[in-house]
């Protein structure tokens, strides 16, 4: 019975140690830039902002689009805003678009409302921000083009930045480069394509025009990804193109990570082994591959229950001489740990310096109540995090 158990426990966490293994092997390269030879560029594109109470940034955010993408109509949706959102946005040249609705809340809702005053003169390709983003210069006519000529979603890779960040934020920084960068390549080149990442992504109209938008999820990229998978409509990745959000301070996060973590946990409960069962039947790599991709934890919790659960079958071990488990677990641990160091040693060095390498297990240890609140306080609605 205890050796069932060693075995219930080791297998799945080897599952998920080998697959971020590989998505990151996968991932260390760049991909091929696709050079868009004898296309014309569009002549109409909109870059559509949600923003909910942002008066602190969205001056900012605007006129820094408009630097970075000159020719683009930027839209500000200013939603259940208690604040002059929508003001601040007009006066740096953004047309705005005001929501009032106190039932459907939430980025979904905001996006469906956007579109609908879109539809009034449609652009040919639609790129969503996030109203405390950054566009880096040329990633928008990268996007916009992309997503014309393929007629798919394109998404940019999407970074946190941060001039002094904390020991625990740098580690936070490090691990969204993992998950939005090098496994983002990883589950590209393993399935033909990538997630959404909610920000940086671009649609041309006719696709945009039929995204079922107007829910409150509160992973509604993630949802959105899933179901353009199950459409048969693959995320392109651009990981030339870049979109940016300053690092919020460790102490305002919590609620904000909760949020995704949690969703992101539900969502993986619910869909994972089953779309890796539609994918084999269907034959689709994507599909396979995104459910794959759900079954492995966010960083902080595969490493917490990997350490755990090593630790258990290690006791085993000493107590009914059987090995195996451990042998398996810990040869998976060790692949995904230097894949990791490998991912840091080519991109993350900047972004996390060594000395706050070290402080990895008080970045576990810091994540440990977001985890027990999915149990007990589970996160579901919409939220904004304080920058």
């Amino acid at each position: 019975m205890i050796i069932s158990l060693a075995w219930i426990v080791m297998l799945p966490l080897s599952f998920s140690l080998v697959y971020l293994g590989v998505e990151l092997a996968f991932g260390l390269r760049p991909l091929p830039d696709e050079v868009w030879k004898g296309f014309d560029r569009p002549r109409k594109v909109t870059i559509l902002i949600p923003a909910h109470n942002e008066s602190a940034g969205i001056s900012l955010t605007v006129s820094a689009l408009r630097a970075a993408a000159p020719t683009a109509e930027i839209v500000v949706v200013a939603d259940n805003c208690d604040d002059d959102t929508a003001w601040l946005a007009q006066q740096e040249g953004a047309t705005v678009a005001v929501r009032h609705d106190r039932e459907r809340r939430g980025k979904g809702f905001a996006l469906a409302f956007g579109r609908e005053v879109l539809e009034r003169d449609p652009p040919e390709v639609v790129i969503i921000i996030d109203a405390d983003c950054r566009l880096a210069p040329g990633s928008a006519e990268r996007l916009a083009l992309r997503a014309l000529v393929s007629g798919l979603p394109v998404q940019a890779s999407n970074l946190l930045t941060s001039d002094r960040a904390s020991p625990l934020v740098a580690v936070s920084n490090f691990a969204m480069l993992v998950k939005n960068l090098v496994r983002a390549r990883g589950i590209t080149r393993l399935g033909g394509g990538a997630m959404l990442f909610g920000t940086g992504m671009g649609f041309c109209w006719p696709l945009f025009a039929r995204l079922p938008l107007a829910t409150g999820d509160a992973v509604e990229d993630l949802s959105l990804g899933l179901w353009l998978a199950r459409q048969g409509v693959p995320v392109d990745l651009d990981d030339r193109a870049l979109v940016t959000s300053n690092a919020a301070p460790i102490e305002s996060s919590r609620a904000q990570r909760s949020r995704w973590e949690h969703g992101f946990l539900r969502t993986a409960a619910v869909k994972g082994v089953p779309l890796i069962m539609e994918g084999l039947l269907k034959r689709s790599r994507n599909l396979t591959s995104l459910g794959a991709h759900l079954l492995v934890p966010p960083l902080a919790l595969l490493m917490l229950l990997s350490v755990t659960a090593l630790a258990a079958v290690a006791a085993v071990g000493f107590w009914k001489g059987y090995w195996l488990p451990l042998i398996i677990g810990g040869s998976a641990f060790t692949f995904a740990i230097i894949m990791l160091l490998i991912s840091w040693w080519n991109y993350g060095r900047a972004v996390l310096p060594f000395a706050d390498l070290l402080r990895v297990p008080f970045y576990i240890l810091w994540k440990i109540p977001i985890y027990i609140g999915f149990f007990t306080r589970n996160q579901k609605d919409w939220n904004r995090t304080q920058r």
